[in-house]
Formats: structure tokens, C-alpha cells, sequence
């Protein structure tokens, strides 16, 4: 089964029916919010009906005409997306989406959607994703804009909900809209991201005949940006030349010798032109003739500019070092 990261402590991974408790319990949560919307929340009252509602789903997948997936945030069931329809005969599908309180505010639905119409187009070669909310469904309709849809029209009086007729309002994207404009896919940002940290990791060590090179620093962050060290008491905010220029000299000049850093473990989380990296590291060295390993934490924001994406600030915090004796 797999499992793809929404960053935030957040997966997406399919829902079946074995799940079903798991499910129900979430919508037990959820359902004063997502009941007036999703129209399977009303059937799924206890196991036999919530199992049920998920056998459907994946009959739908067996078929390759929908499926349902969950979203879990620290290991909770939060909410989801769907496929409503899919169609691949015709190039057609519809996504859907809910979420209970405990998810909201985070962006969760927007990047699993992202991930199932980046999916539909790419890999299924869909040629229309649509997106069916109730006239009155305010926080749906704001996804279907950040995911940069097209309002077609109103469907009016389309459907009943406890009796009252509502208008749908249907939205769409198409594929050669796909990614909206200036918007490059998740795994391309992401592998971006990846770039400007290796480089900037890079650019201190010194190990055999490599020279360092702290100038490459200003490549990888906006003009503006600050690097904030967290010791002692107050923590130490540098411009970019303020920190180059003494790191530069001490490995050049014998003071640190044979030094190199690495990434242990990484955590980004991408949300439109603002991204967040929270990294483990290690480090090694020669510290005026003796050698040391460290570790600690940095916590780096990027932007999307004009010219690409951008580090602007990089904090970090160092974990006591070991020093051979």
C-alpha cells in the first residue's frame, strides 16, 4: 500500500474497507461539518454502513472508476479526497474532498488534490478534472480556486439535502492548465529544494584537494536573507556576507581542515511559493589540529522568485561536540 507525504506530519495513503472502525470514528467527529456536504457521511452511522460506504470505493478502484483516500495527520485519520467519477474513456473525472477540524488550517486537502489531478493528467492522461460543490459550500469552493479551476456554471436546484433542493456550481481544470501558471509540480519543487540544500551543505567542505566555496551561498538565497545561529543566550542574526566572510577564512586558512556536513533527515513541507525545511545534520572535522563530530538541527524557508526558488532564512541549532582526545 502506499503511503505519499503531505509534509506537516501529514500521509496520504488509501482507505478500504478493513478501515472501516478507523473511518467511522472520523466521521462520528466530523460529521456536524462534512454531513450538510458529503452525501456518504449521512449513510455511514455505524460499522455495517461505514464499511459499506468503503467497499463501494473500492469497487470503484477495481473498476478504474473512483477511489477514496485518507488523509492522516500524526497518525490520525483526519479527513480525505476522492475520485467521484472517473472515466478514462472519455477523459473525464471528478475529485472531492472533506476534512474535520483537527486538519484544518494546513493546507491538506489542496496538496492531496494536487497529487490526484497531477496524477489523472499525467499518468492516466485525463483530459478533465472537474470539481462539484454546493452552491453554499464556501471552503470547497476556495480549493477549487487554489487549485486554480474554472467556474463552468450553476447546476441549479441539482440536488436534495434533507429535502431542499441546492444549486452545484462546477468547476474545472484541463490538462494543458495543469500546472497552473508559474506553479511547478510538487516533485519538481521539491527536488529543487533538495538542490539548494545540497549546495549550500556543500559549499563548507574541505575534505581532501576540495576547496570551499561560500560564495555560491548568495546563488541559493534572496539578496535579503538572514542565517540566525542559536547559541548561547541571544541568538546571532548574520546578513549573507556577514556570515561568508569568517566561515570562508577558517577553511582556508588551517583553522578547520578535512570538515564536511550532511543531511541525516529532512522534513519539507510545500505550500504554493512558500516552502519550510526542517533538517538533522552531522559534521565532522579538524578544529585547529583536533578532531570533532557534531550534529544539531536547521529549520530553512524558501520562496519562489522571478528567477526560481530562493532560500530566505536558514536557522540553526548545534548539539554539544565530540572531541577526540
Amino acid at each position: 500500500m502506499f503511503t505519499l507525504s503531505l509534509g506537516d506530519h501529514a500521509r496520504l495513503r488509501p482507505l478500504e474497507p478493513w478501515q472501516a472502525p478507523e473511518f467511522l470514528a472520523h466521521i462520528d467527529r466530523a460529521r456536524a461539518s462534512v454531513d450538510p456536504w458529503i452525501p456518504w457521511a449521512t449513510f455511514s452511522t455505524d460499522l455495517d454502513s461505514a464499511t459499506a460506504t468503503l467497499r463501494r470505493y473500492a469497487d470503484r478502484l477495481a473498476a478504474d472508476t473512483g477511489g477514496i483516500y485518507g488523509i492522516w495527520l500524526d497518525g490520525t485519520l483526519v479527513g480525505g479526497v476522492m475520485f467521484t467519477r472517473f472515466d478514462s474513456a472519455s477523459g473525464v473525472c471528478e475529485i472531492g474532498c472533506w476534512l474535520e477540524s483537527a486538519g484544518e488550517g494546513r493546507g491538506l486537502v489542496t496538496r492531496a488534490c494536487r497529487l490526484l489531478i497531477g496524477w489523472a493528467f499525467q499518468e492516466r492522461g485525463m483530459s478533465r478534472v472537474e470539481w462539484w460543490a454546493a452552491a453554499g459550500n464556501t471552503r470547497s469552493i476556495d480549493v477549487a480556486r487554489r487549485l486554480g479551476m474554472t467556474r463552468d456554471g450553476v447546476l441549479r436546484q441539482h440536488s436534495s439535502y434533507r429535502g431542499v433542493r441546492r444549486d452545484i456550481e462546477v468547476w474545472s481544470v484541463l490538462s494543458e492548465e495543469w500546472p497552473p501558471p508559474g506553479e511547478v509540480p510538487v516533485s519538481g519543487v521539491q527536488a529543487e529544494l533538495d538542490r539548494l540544500m545540497a549546495v549550500f551543505v556543500g559549499a563548507f567542505t574541505n575534505t581532501g584537494d576540495r576547496r570551499p566555496d561560500l560564495g555560491v551561498i548568495r546563488d541559493v538565497f534572496i539578496p535579503q536573507g538572514r542565517i540566525i545561529a542559536n547559541v548561547g543566550d541571544e541568538p546571532v542574526i548574520y546578513d549573507l556576507d556577514a556570515f561568508i566572510e569568517p566561515r570562508q577564512k577558517m577553511l582556508t586558512d588551517g583553522t578547520l581542515t578535512e570538515f564536511s556536513e550532511w543531511e541525516v533527515t529532512e522534513r519539507t513541507e510545500i505550500f504554493g511559493s512558500i516552502a519550510h525545511r526542517f533538517s538533522a545534520y552531522r559534521k565532522s572535522g579538524f578544529h585547529n589540529g583536533r578532531w570533532f563530530e557534531g550534529s544539531g538541527h536547521k529549520t530553512t524557508q524558501f520562496v519562489r522568485t522571478p528567477s526560481g526558488w530562493k532560500m530566505s532564512s536558514l536557522a540553526w541549532d548545534d548539539a554539544p561536540s565530540t572531541v577526540a582526545e
